[in-house]
Order: C-alpha cells, then sequence, then structure tokens
C-alpha cells in the first residue's frame, strides 16, 4: 500500500487524476497466489486491466492469461514475440488461453495460426471453430451456480453439464480434441460453496466423458477470487484451503489444473487521486464535486457493482456526504454516503483497491480525459 505522504507527494508532480499502480503489489499477489494454490497456474484475466505494463510485470512473474479479444491477445504476445518461433509457439499454447465462448468468424481466422485454446459451449461455436479456426484445442465451458458472486455471469455463459459430454463428442466428430472443462462461478465470489459444486460437477463430467471414451486433461477453474475490498471479505487461503482439499479428492495428478484470476492479482495494485473541484448543499447533505467519476476510474460502481470507498487526506470531524464525477450527467454518482471531514476547493481525495475494472472502462465522455496512469515499483 502507498502511503499517503507518497500519494499527496505524486499528485502534486503529475496532477490529477492519477492513477497509481504498485507493481511490487502485482508482484506480491502472484506470489500469494502460487503459494497458497500450488497445484494451479494462474491465467491473469486481461480485461480487468489490460495496460501493457501490467502484463508485463505479471509475465515476469510467471503468470500465464486469459484473454478474450485478439486485442488482448497481442498485448500479451507482444512480450514474447522475441522468443525464438518453437519457444513462442510452447508459451502460446500452455500459456495462453482464449476465454471468451463466443467468437467472431474473423477473430478464429486471427487465432488460428497460433493454434490457441479456446472455450465453446455450444453446438453452433463447434461448426465455426471447425471452420475457421480448426488448429485450435477446446475447453468446454461448463455453467455453474453463482450464487453470492457480486457479477453472476452464468446466464450469459456455459454449458448445462447434462449436455456436456454430447458437445465435446460433437466436437470430436467435427475434428476437433477438447482438451477439458472451464467454468466460472462469477466475479468477487465470497460464496465460497460456489467453487465445491463447481469441481463436483466438472468431476462427474470428466467421469461421464471417460466412459464414453474421452479423456479429458485439463480444467480451468475459472476467476471469481475475491480482492479484500473489505474485513467482510475472507482471506484468500480460507478459500485456498477448500479447493486445494477439493481438487486432492476430485482430481489425480495427471489432470492440469489452471484458473483465470482478474480481480484477485490487480485490485490492491492501484490508487486513484482525485482533487475537489466543487461544492454545494443540498436538501441537507453535503455534496463534493471531484475530477474523476463512473465515466473514468470510477467506472466499476456501474459496470462492477463496487464501490470504492472516498477518502480524504486531510483530518477532522467526518459526516455522511454525496460525491460526484465532473461530468453534467445524474448518472456520474461515485457515492451518496461517504465519510468525509469539510472539505474545499483543491483538498485531494483518494480510493484504494480500484485497479480491478475500473481505469479499464475509462472513455471521454463530456470531453473528460481518463485519469493519468503512474506506474511505480516496476
Amino acid at each position: 500500500m502507498v502511503m499517503q505522504s507518497m500519494l499527496k507527494k505524486l499528485a502534486k508532480e503529475h496532477g490529477t487524476p492519477l492513477f497509481v499502480v504498485d507493481h511490487k503489489v502485482l508482484r506480491n499477489n502472484v506470489a500469494q497466489f502460487k503459494k497458497y494454490l500450488p497445484r494451479v497456474q494462474p491465467y491473469y484475466a486481461v480485461k480487468a486491466n489490460s495496460d501493457p505494463a501490467i502484463v508485463k510485470t505479471l509475465y515476469k512473474a510467471g503468470a500465464s492469461f486469459d484473454v478474450a479479444s485478439m486485442p488482448e491477445f497481442l498485448i500479451v504476445h507482444e512480450n514474447i514475440k522475441n522468443l525464438p518461433e518453437k519457444e513462442r509457439q510452447a508459451y502460446i499454447w500452455d500459456k495462453i488461453i482464449y476465454a471468451n465462448p463466443i467468437k467472431a468468424n474473423e477473430t478464429l481466422v486471427e487465432l488460428d495460426p497460433y493454434k490457441p485454446l479456446v472455450t465453446y459451449d455450444n453446438y453452433e461455436e463447434i461448426e465455426k471453430i471447425r471452420k475457421y479456426a480448426p488448429h485450435a484445442g477446446l475447453a468446454l465451458r461448463l455453467k455453474v451456480p453463482n450464487t453470492g458472486a457480486m457479477v453472476e455471469l452464468s446466464s450469459k455463459f456455459g454449458a448445462a453439464p447434462g449436455e456436456a459430454v454430447n458437445l465435446i463428442e460433437a466436437a470430436h466428430k467435427a475434428g476437433l480434441i477438447v482438451e477439458g472443462l472451464s467454468f466460472h462461478v462469477g466475479s468477487q465470489c465470497t460464496n465460497f460453496e460456489n467453487y465445491v459444486q463447481a469441481l463436483n460437477l466438472a468431476a462427474s463430467v470428466f467421469r461421464e466423458a471417460k466412459s464414453r471414451g474421452y479423456q479429458l486433461k485439463l480444467l480451468d477453474i475459472g476467476g471469481g477470487f475475491p480482492a479484500p475490498y473489505d474485513d467482510n471479505v475472507e482471506p484468500f487461503k480460507a478459500l485456498a484451503r477448500k479447493l486445494n482439499a477439493e481438487l486432492k479428492r476430485l482430481f489425480p495428478k495427471e489432470i492440469e489444473i489452471l484458473a483465470e484470476p482478474g480481480r484477485f492479482m490487480v485490485a490492491t495494485s492501484a490508487t486513484l487521486i482525485a482533487k475537489v473541484i466543487g461544492k454545494a448543499e443540498r436538501d441537507g447533505k453535503q455534496c463534493y464535486y471531484i475530477n474523476d467519476g463512473v465515466y473514468h476510474t470510477y467506472s466499476g460502481v456501474i459496470f462492477d457493482h463496487c464501490h470504492y470507498p472516498v477518502k480524504a487526506f486531510k483530518k477532522g470531524p467526518t459526516r455522511i456526504c454525496a460525491v460526484f464525477g465532473p461530468t453534467c450527467d445524474a448518472l456520474d454518482t461515485i457515492g451518496l454516503s461517504e465519510e468525509l471531514p469539510d472539505l474545499e476547493r483543491g483538498d485531494l481525495v483518494y480510493s484504494e483497491n480500484i485497479g480491478a475494472y475500473s481505469h479499464a472502462s475509462s472513455t471521454w465522455f463530456n470531453g473528460f480525459p481518463p485519469a493519468k496512469v503512474l506506474h511505480i515499483n516496476q
């Protein structure tokens, strides 16, 4: 965590809004994941924050990558393009998964020369992959419970477990190879039983596939690993203990296990510093207007159902306040119950743990540019 004195110094030097990414935290997060889940290879979900500098640091720290578009694939590929061709292809096969179950024909054509591992969850996708990316390996995505997740994904993706082996068989009949299964329990999943249920469903599909002559070799347990936004989130090692026990019980050692942590890797690595540009009292409530908002770094308030507490550097008695972004849209509301002291125009505020699904979705709405990004401890 960057100290307040350092944050104020950086804001004075670089201006605001300022998005500060601490690469020491990124490296620590990779190390923690590997320490507590030694059997699971982390494939960083690039969509959480696709900044090339972040990808480079995670690459050097030993992470693999989950991509969901060609631009994301190419950001990762930039780190390995100078490797010898044989090593580069080996990395793509072993260290990148294209985990978007639905892909445009044009995307599949671009992917095919790289012979990637891709996910699918329906018969139509099998036909597309057969036609446009026949050199790809496949992982079937299962629909699993998303109860208790901050962002659920099962309504959009995932094959019903009951039709899973039929989809595996259909892919093999199309001349494709299904390497294994994948699932996603939902983003910021604090209900660890989702993982237990999903792993048991996957194990059942493994057994049924084997009984019908299809030997699966890998399991992608997806993302959902919760970031420690507050004290209500159980420690990562508690989830890891549960996962390790279930993986040992259900899946032989020869089954390769991978995961797609995104939020877990980057949420705690970034802090946003903003400036108060206006204040008013409305209906008895103090309102502050700052130079960043939900169309920019606080986009996670809308798209990620996330709350990033706004904190002040100034000390003093606090009261419940509203904090708004700089645009003319009333939707640009950061929070209606922030605890802040009396602030003046020009005072600085900040929000911690804002590295995931935030700056990645920034726009230029109303002509306001995204926050400047500053990388430290690279």
